[in-house]
């Protein structure tokens, strides 16, 4: 009867990792699949002869390539710099004892993350329009960074919180400055906490598609989201190609939870208790 019950929730969680892998995976067969009729045809089977040219005509004729170059490139650089100023902010807030002002500005943080995102779509566009950077990259750099800080800094925060004291105190006896401290004790200790929030910003990036349409215009410079539903009118009769372009856009997504998967359960959990 214990093994019994122990077995239940297996088969849920097994019915719902079914749930959740079978669009990628009819996705899958289908970039692998001649054309489209065999796609009607059969479209949740396997492929009769598996063929990779979809993959090769998608990465060059539709300009796959410079699409997710480009959303990896901003979505990266974002990401590390959202995480670097958050950093240096969460480490005055929590271990410099500003009590006054820590609590101020701790507050303001929070109060950034009230505001909807897509209410700030126009303030942003005027913005960019006034430093001239409309149609560039820097467009997107600037509003991902200032957008990403609220929530990097409440995740890196609790976690430099739950550090002990006399981590820092002894590094200071040993001639440490502010910056040494930062540097060579915080953040190598922090580095779950960081691993996680940059793999959460780094997908916001990637899958950020209202800002990177409205503001850039120049086909060279579209993000892979962006990219993907031109690819869709200019190839509409061609499913094959185009479940090749999700296939590359899903490719970093699963590659950083495989190389990271460690760090990412560490950076869950760690902090969650205080020492």
């Amino acid at each position: 009867m214990r093994t019994f019950k122990k077995t239940i929730p297996h088969i849920f969680l097994m019915g719902y990792l079914l749930v959740i892998l079978y669009p990628f995976l009819f996705v899958l067969f289908s970039s692998v699949k001649t054309n489209n009729q065999e796609i009607a045809s059969n479209p949740f089977g396997l492929p009769v002869s598996v063929t990779f040219n979809n993959y090769v005509n998608a990465w060059v004729n539709a300009k796959i390539n410079t699409y997710f170059f480009n959303s990896l490139y901003i979505g990266v650089l974002a990401a590390c710099i959202s995480i670097l100023l958050a950093a240096m902010l969460s480490f005055a807030i929590t271990r410099m004892r500003y009590n006054r002002i820590s609590k101020i500005v701790f507050q303001l943080i929070l109060i950034g993350m009230l505001i909807p995102n897509n209410a700030l779509l126009l303030p942003i566009y005027g913005m960019m329009s006034k430093l001239g950077v409309l149609d560039t990259h820097m467009a997107l750099l600037l509003p991902y960074v200032a957008n990403a800080i609220p929530f990097t800094v409440i995740i890196l925060a609790a976690f430099m919180r739950s550090l002990p004291g006399e981590i820092e105190e002894a590094a200071v006896m040993d001639g440490l400055s502010s910056a040494g401290l930062f540097g060579k004790i915080i953040i190598p200790i922090t580095i779950p906490a960081i691993v996680t929030v940059f793999i959460i910003n780094f997908l916001g990036n990637w899958n950020e598609f209202l800002l990177a349409n409205y503001f850039l215009s120049s086909d060279t410079l579209k993000t892979l989201p962006v990219g993907m539903v031109g690819f869709r009118d200019a190839y509409n009769t061609n499913y094959a190609q185009m479940s090749a372009g999700i296939v590359f856009s899903v490719l970093p997504v699963i590659v950083i939870y495989a190389v990271l998967q460690k760090k990412i359960i560490e950076g869950v959990t760690a902090g969650s208790v205080k020492g």
